[in-house]
């Protein structure tokens, strides 16, 4: 049995919508539907009456939600007591970071603040970008970065937590260089000889995105799926080793396109969406201790954002 899924069910019982709390916990409604039925397989019973609109709990349901809050509110008063014990680590701040990021913009920001901030201890925890914006609310960490865009903005209440700017990236379409320094394979492709289609895999934030540059495209895409993965990282080296198109992000192809091993694989500005890297934090006036650490950097990047 895994907390989340307990997590799952008080948000079901609060907000008495599988559409709303699959929102709310950052994952699609089957998969929020499956981690309800995984908890009630391990129940024995079930716990919601889905004959009713709008959702209401069984009666077993009823009881095992007052177990729920109990169980959540012992684990989270003892995980407080653990973090508090660490006083040899309270200098050190945890990012939580999706893979991407934490693989080809973390390390270089790092690197610039320390030559601007100072130095910076920190501990980085690569995750999915669900499970990092998790890492946020469940307070595990001291900050997130990700990325934004409009049409998949991330769920966080704005009068819970703040976000500032850290710049901007382009996901494109990349491929590798031939001898004469043109890419092996370029869109759009046609439908006689399509494209190989290197992908994100189903549910991954930038493959939302390359979805949304796919429906863009101002004409058809002839594309083959032969390969696809969660991170940009996987698709990058199937990409070197000349298996087909990947859309990445600039960050990640900086040393790349340097040494010509990689190209742009279709007109410039033609198949490419621009994000936000973005930072968040819980609000200082509702987060229960705020660092004196966290607090410096945050007011040192709001000011270098609001001077430049």
């Amino acid at each position: 049995m895994e907390t989340k899924w307990l997590e799952d069910f008080v948000s079901l019982a609060e907000t008495r919508s599988f559409s709303r709390s699959a929102q709310l916990r950052h994952v699609t409604q089957p998969a929020f539907s499956r981690r309800i039925q995984a908890l009630e397989a391990w129940v024995g019973t079930d716990l919601v009456d889905r004959s009713s609109y709008p959702t209401r709990l069984t009666p077993a349901g009823e009881t095992f939600l007052a177990q729920a809050l109990e169980i959540l509110g012992t684990l989270q008063a003892t995980r407080n007591m653990m973090r508090s014990h660490r006083s040899a680590a309270q200098d050190m701040i945890e990012f939580a970071v999706p893979h991407t990021l934490a693989f080809t913009f973390f390390p270089h920001w790092v690197m610039g603040l320390r030559k601007s901030f100072g130095a910076v201890k920190s501990r980085l925890i690569a995750l999915n970008v669900h499970d990092a914006v998790m890492r946020l609310t469940e307070g595990s960490c001291d900050l997130l970065i990700a990325y934004h865009h409009p049409s998949q903005p991330l769920q966080l209440n704005p009068d819970r937590y703040e976000m500032l700017s850290l710049g901007e990236e382009t996901l494109a379409p990349y491929a590798r260089a031939g001898a004469d320094g043109e890419p092996l394979f370029r869109l759009p492709g046609h439908a006689g000889e399509p494209v190989p289609f290197l992908g994100y895999a189903q549910g991954a934030y930038l493959g939302r995105l390359v979805d949304l540059i796919v429906k863009r495209s101002p004409q058809p895409l002839h594309l083959d799926p032969i390969y696809e993965t969660d991170m940009a990282e996987g698709l990058k080296a199937m990409a070197l080793e000349g298996h087909g198109v990947a859309f990445l992000p600039s960050s990640s192809v900086r040393k790349e396109l340097r040494a010509k091993r990689l190209v742009l694989a279709a007109d410039p500005q033609a198949y490419e969406v621009t994000m936000d890297v973005r930072i968040y934090r819980e609000r200082p006036e509702v987060a229960k201790h705020v660092r004196p650490g966290v607090q410096a950097l945050w007011e040192y990047l709001r000011e270098t954002r609001s001077s430049s």
